[in-house]
């Protein structure tokens, strides 16, 4: 749609609009939205997706904004950030009877930190594997949260969909999602995220004591290895094994990460703010005043140092927001 095109004359007064997003993500880069709305419930959301279908506006579903960079430019569209955020704890879910077992059903809009502490306030345990990692139950979900061995889509058994086009609401299972390696089908922007059923494990006082620790200890870790602030985490995603040829041990390295360190990035490649982490060589920081264009500046030598010495492209996990042209390689 173009900028002086009519809109229907009626907006939801959930429906703002030129908000900034800069405040709204990590990096605390970018421009505005044209339309922003914080749907508190699940008609609310219906009746956002469809002020965009009849407006032919494209959408941006945003949780925490840890995972994204938003184009200078903003988002001419509309940006709904959820704002439904109930947890329950489900009796039975799939005739599951195994007395350790508990489901517990949390809408999109629940941040994982909170999620984890409710269930651990509630000797739940499962997902404090998780612990540290910002991020809403939606946007955990859209990427299958993933930390060492342990991925989200292990965890959920189900969940609630809507529509982008007609806002219908359907019950899917697991398996509707093809979960892969930082992928789901929820990537297709088809179907958006109103809930998901988490399958956990119902713990004893001292279980969750351990579990408690076992937070503790991987906050405490990640504090360590990772910048906290001004950032997306990493930038790009892993190799698959088929991409990479360089081999250790007989086993393939996969890891971005390896290839990023060897040619010394980490804590010296800077345009304008934007910087390689001293911490991790996969994560870009913002160290003040950065641009979304001084980002995409340091991912894009990083791009051309990996491909230059290894003949492999990184590509990003990072997810790109509003740019009119895809901005790397």
């Amino acid at each position: 749609m173009l900028q002086n095109e009519v809109l229907s004359p009626i907006i939801p007064s959930y429906i703002q609009q030129n908000v900034s997003l800069a405040d709204k993500n990590w990096f605390k880069t970018g421009g505005a939205a044209r339309f922003y709305a914080t749907p508190h419930t699940a008609d609310e959301f219906k009746q956002a997706l469809l002020y965009a279908r009849d407006n032919n506006l494209e959408i941006f579903i945003l949780g925490q904004g840890a995972n994204i960079l938003i184009s200078d430019d903003g988002f001419n569209g509309l940006v709904i950030k959820p704002h439904i955020n109930t947890i329950t704890i489900l009796a039975h879910e799939n005739n599951d009877h195994n007395n350790n077992t508990i489901f517990v059903k949390a809408d999109a809009g629940v941040t994982m930190p909170h999620l984890i502490d409710y269930c651990l306030d509630n000797n739940i345990i499962g997902l404090e594997e998780f612990s540290g990692i910002p991020g809403t139950v939606g946007g955990s979900v859209y990427i299958n949260l993933h930390y060492f061995n342990f991925l989200l889509a292990d965890f959920v058994i189900s969940a609630e969909i809507i529509h982008k086009k007609n806002g219908t609401i359907h019950t899917v299972d697991a398996q509707w999602f093809n979960f892969g390696y930082d992928d789901s089908k929820l990537q297709k922007q088809d179907y958006f995220l109103l809930s998901a059923t988490f399958k956990l494990t119902r713990a004893s006082s001292e279980q969750t004591a351990f579990a408690q620790g076992r937070k503790t200890e991987i906050i405490r870790h990640r504090a360590h290895r990772y910048p906290q602030a001004f950032t997306c985490g990493s930038f790009f995603r892993n190799f698959l094994p088929e991409e990479v040829s360089l081999e250790i041990n007989n086993k393939k390295i996969i890891f971005v990460a390896y290839y990023l360190d060897k040619i010394g990035v980490k804590g010296t490649l800077q345009i304008g703010d934007a910087l390689v982490s001293h911490q991790h060589a996969n994560m870009i920081i913002n160290t003040g005043n950065a641009t979304s264009a001084d980002i995409i500046a340091v991912a894009r030598e990083m791009q051309k140092l990996v491909q230059t010495q290894y003949n492999i492209l990184p590509q990003p996990e990072c997810q790109l927001v509003g740019f009119k042209d895809y901005p790397l390689f």
